[in-house]
């Protein structure tokens, strides 16, 4: 008897751990952690052919990688067959910038996907604003298929695993297995979230309407939820309801008000119009988790009951809300949830259990991942796409296509760095002249960092003679503390971080952000700038990860040695000459101890015969004569210091304002 129990016991343990068993008897699996064989075997598996996985599988098709990606769908990005469900997008789609820059145009261009392939912008695809659904569908399919990306479709993939030797092995709705080395989910946030109550069985969940308006007419319908998939069920049949009640925990959030794209855009929020003229339709807070419903016998409607009543309600009856001024007190014909959606981990085998990230406001929707976008409870094992959206959840737009395309690229460039030793990509520039350049013309143009503001940076690596410098493009602000780890690039000396921000008191629910004086004017001021504008940081050496973990929480990064923050711009064209040129100019040379005008050829020549030490103006290849004359001249070190004396500079041809610093020479 006892031998039996244990039998039971352990049968028990066994189906706990390992699951059901799914697979034939070809493949090695009453263990399928200690298996060894390597059937159908990738170095890089994706689940996934949203836009997510199709990113990062263009960047592992251009760098040469062994990939697959699976996708259980006919075709890429069937989430878009369904969703939204009344078939327009909120993402943006501007075709018109005044612009042919393609860089630029991609600040506002929120649908496409990165790559080299000019046609594939959904611009060539839709000329509306807010594009169908279905544009986006045929979109992706087409990048998928013009960029040649490898996917099997058709393909369902269950009980992912990792093996004892460290590879992941999967198998698919055939009982085929497939095993690869690297595993990246690009899943999305698919899965509707659904909450249990009390008479839930009486609503119709988002994922169940229909375009239909017929259901609708003449009825009062409360709304579950009060995110932009509730605002836009309302836009939808607003026009032929009596009423429409919208209730949630929190209060509404406006993408305007908070920066956020991921709260209620201007596209679905007519409903606030109606509720504030008081034309019927409104909102209110509560919990719908307490939430007691139940049909009328006698109306048909549905009402709110008291906690713990399990009667039949009528109108008026004393099992309704008590007090008669709330606003289902009338009853309603319809009740709708629109809850959101969450990560689905049912793809994975009981031995991978992923903790959900411990953010309270995300309700754990997201798996916990590293600033590297890999997995926190399973090495090798990477997420793509909105799968990522904790890392910036509420603050930036990594929930987005316009926002993940970049971090996509992030992960792509981590991985190479750290499974093939491929550095992350940078510029180099011998001195700092010819570097303010590049950082006006990524201020004033770039998409990664004006898009993923506060969360993708630029970093300036200095060399030890402080003059010449690496640039490094798009690199996550989390992950500057240990850039040596991430890109494969030392930080010998001294660094520079530029990232886009958001003014910090700025932002938030319930904020005027159209009061008068919200827009900052003096250049002196733009630390008090309230709309995105760039801010550079500098640091004498690389801050700890230690100083970013103890770092002020609405700090983008640790207290730096320096700071400037330039003033915000009506069109976001951070190029006048002394708001933003002459602000970063003088900020590097205050950081550098380097003077960075530039000079004429006549005034070098004065310089050369009255000075000991020649500004980098005029250590050009373009002046022999001069380039010669400093080769002889004694080997001084300048010191910078203020303040700056402002010239008028005339050389024949045009007037220029020249800001000349006063120099102190010390001789070697």
């Amino acid at each position: 008897m006892q031998v039996s129990v244990f039998v039971l016991v352990l049968f028990w343990l066994c189906l706990s751990v390992y699951g059901e068993n799914k697979h034939d008897g070809s493949i090695k699996h009453d263990d399928p952690m200690l298996n060894t064989e390597t059937p159908n075997y990738k170095e890089y598996c994706v689940i996934g052919a949203g836009p997510g996985g199709l990113q990062i599988a263009y960047y592992l098709e251009s760098s040469g990688r062994d990939y697959i990606v699976f996708e259980k769908g006919h075709g890429a990005g069937t989430f878009y067959n369904k969703f939204p469900i009344h078939r327009k997008l909120i993402s943006l789609n501007k075709v018109y910038t005044g612009k042919t820059n393609k860089e630029f145009n991609m600040r506002h261009d929120w649908n496409s996907l990165l790559s080299n392939d000019e046609s594939l912008l959904m611009t060539k695809y839709s000329e509306e604003f807010f594009p169908p659904a279905d544009v986006l569908v045929q979109y992706l399919n087409d990048y998928a298929t013009k960029l040649n990306l490898k996917v099997q479709y058709n393909s369902t993939m269950h009980d992912v695993l990792k093996r004892k030797d460290g590879l992941f092995q999967m198998w698919d709705q055939h009982n085929n297995a497939y095993t690869c080395k690297y595993m990246i989910i690009a899943t999305g946030i698919a899965k509707p979230n659904h909450i249990d109550f009390r008479g839930s069985e009486l609503t119709v969940p988002y994922e169940d309407l229909t375009l239909d308006l017929k259901p609708y007419e003449g009825k009062n319908v409360w709304i579950l939820g009060r995110g932009n998939s509730a605002y836009e069920v309302a836009q939808h049949i607003m026009g032929v309801t009596n009423f429409i009640a919208m209730m949630a925990k929190t209060r509404t959030r406006l993408a305007w008000a908070t920066h956020y794209v991921g709260d209620l855009r201007a596209i679905n929020n007519d409903l606030l119009d109606n509720y504030q003229l008081k034309s019927l339709d409104g909102l209110f807070e509560g919990d719908v988790t307490v939430l007691n419903l139940k049909r009328s016998n006698l109306t048909g409607r549905i009402y709110t009951l008291e906690p713990g009543s399990n009667r039949d309600t009528i109108p008026g009856g004393k099992d309704i809300k008590r007090f008669q001024t709330d606003p289902a007190r009338r009853g309603f014909d319809h009740v709708i949830t629109c809850l959101g959606f969450k990560f689905d981990d049912s793809i994975f085998h009981p031995s991978i259990k992923l903790r959900k990230s411990g953010r309270s406001t995300s309700r754990g929707k997201y798996p916990l991942i590293s600033p590297m976008y890999e997995s926190l409870d399973v090495r090798n094992l990477y997420f793509a796409g909105t799968n990522t959206h904790s890392l910036d959840w509420r603050k930036s737009a990594g929930g987005f296509i316009h926002g993940y395309r970049y971090t996509v690229r992030s992960l792509h460039r981590i991985m190479e760095w750290n499974h093939h030793g491929v550095q992350w990509p940078a510029v180099k520039f011998s001195n700092p002249l010819d570097l303010l350049p590049h950082i006006l013309k990524r201020v004033n143009e770039a998409s990664d960092i004006y898009q993923m503001f506060s969360e993708i940076c630029d970093v300036i690596i200095f060399g030890e003679d402080k003059i010449s410098s690496k640039y490094l493009e798009s690199f996550p602000c989390p992950l500057v503390s240990i850039l040596p780890i991430v890109s494969g690039h030392k930080v010998p000396g001294s660094v520079m971080v530029l990232s886009m921000e958001y003014g910090k008191n700025f932002s938030g629910i319930g904020k005027d952000v159209f009061h008068g004086k919200r827009a900052a004017r003096d250049p002196r001021e733009g630390h008090k700038a309230s709309l995105l504008h760039p801010v550079i940081y500098y640091y004498g050496k690389l801050f700890t990860p230690t100083d970013y973990i103890s770092k002020h929480k609405q700090w983008v990064l640790p207290v730096p040695e320096r700071i400037v923050s330039l003033i915000e711009e009506f069109t976001t064209k951070f190029d006048a000459e002394r708001s933003h040129v002459l602000m970063f100019r003088r900020f590097i040379e205050d950081s550098i101890g380097v003077d960075m005008r530039h000079w004429f050829a006549e005034q070098c020549l004065k310089l050369s015969l009255t000075e000991t030490f020649l500004p980098l103006g005029c250590q050009t290849p373009s002046l022999p004569a001069v380039t010669d004359f400093i080769s002889n001249t004694v080997n001084a070190t300048p010191t910078y210091q203020q303040p700056f004396v402002e010239l008028d500079v005339t050389n024949g041809h045009r007037n220029y304002i020249k800001y000349l610093p006063r120099y102190i020479t010390k001789l070697k």
